[in-house]
């Protein structure tokens, strides 16, 4: 199992999500993904389709620097 980081950093909705679902296309199940996010809309945009697709949300926070931190685990 891996761990991969995606910085989407500076980049708007839906920039972010599109860059984690293309990111979880190439991973093995049990791999995780911890995506790097300034966009404040990931942190209910990323959920809700982690959600819907039958993923796992791990952790989701938001640093002093305003960047939001989403990890996630690809289950299929």
């Amino acid at each position: 199992m891996s761990e991969r980081i995606v910085d989407a950093r500076g980049s708007f909705c839906p920039g972010p999500l599109m860059e984690l679902i293309s990111n979880m296309k190439m991973m093995s199940v049990g791999d995780t993904l911890e995506l790097l996010s300034t966009d404040a809309g990931s942190a209910a945009d990323v959920p809700e389709w982690i959600q819907k697709v039958g993923h796992e949300m791990l952790d989701t926070r938001q640093d002093d620097a305003g960047t939001w931190h989403i990890r996630v685990r690809k289950t299929k």
